[in-house]
């Protein structure tokens, strides 16, 4: 077959050029399957390692103080109780919000070490940190594993483009965020294992 003149084959190029405009944007709205199993996958491992840890300890265990300074044990799983939901908020706010014009999934790496990496201590806003009313170790568990829960839905099951829109007070996309949230609770995992490793932690 003859080549199309130029002429006709830009007539013909344009309409197909604003369809995939329109259509681009649909694609891109749901999580791919990769980004979705790995939300979801960090997600349980976060909530099955909290309980290892946590599970069996004594009450002298949960509340050892390392220092006058630290925490204990207790302490980070209240504030992990105390900031679930400001944290699910923050998400469903981003959401809802206007969408971002530039891509910041290059930013995955960085959320992912913030759950690794705790050379760099930060310190809690005060409304986020432990109130000290949280007595019971079971009733904290049990409401973590709501939010996990209600999480873990969301990542299996979402349709929103969390890629496009920005949590404002991290500076990253909705999903970094959803996935800041279980490495936020894996940063604090980590705290634990460090108390339990203090010299002066009670055997039992």
């Amino acid at each position: 077959m003859a080549a199309l003149p130029q002429r006709v084959r830009s007539r013909s190029a344009l309409p197909l050029a604003l369809v995939a405009a329109v259509i681009a944007p649909l694609w891109a709205a749901e999580l791919t399957p990769l980004e979705r199993s790995r939300l979801t996958a960090h997600v349980m491992m976060t909530e099955s390692w909290l309980i290892d840890e946590v599970a069996n300890l004594s009450s002298g265990q949960l509340s050892f103080r390392p220092s006058p300074s630290s925490w204990t044990i207790m302490e980070v799983v209240e504030h992990l109780v105390v900031v679930g939901p400001i944290y699910w908020n923050d998400l469903q706010t981003a959401v809802r919000g206007p969408r971002l014009n530039r891509d910041l999934s290059n930013g995955d790496a960085h959320i992912l070490w913030y759950g690794i990496d705790r050379t760099s201590r930060e310190t809690a806003i005060p409304s986020e940190r432990p109130p000290g009313r949280l007595r019971d170790i079971k009733a904290g568990l049990q409401a973590l594993r709501k939010d996990h829960e209600r999480l873990l839905e969301y990542a299996k099951t979402t349709k929103d483009d969390l890629r496009r829109h920005l949590v404002e007070r991290q500076a990253c996309d909705a999903y970094q965020w959803a996935l800041l949230i279980s490495t936020h609770e894996q940063r604090h995992i980590l705290q634990i294992r460090e108390i339990k490793t203090s010299p002066k932690f009670p055997r039992e």
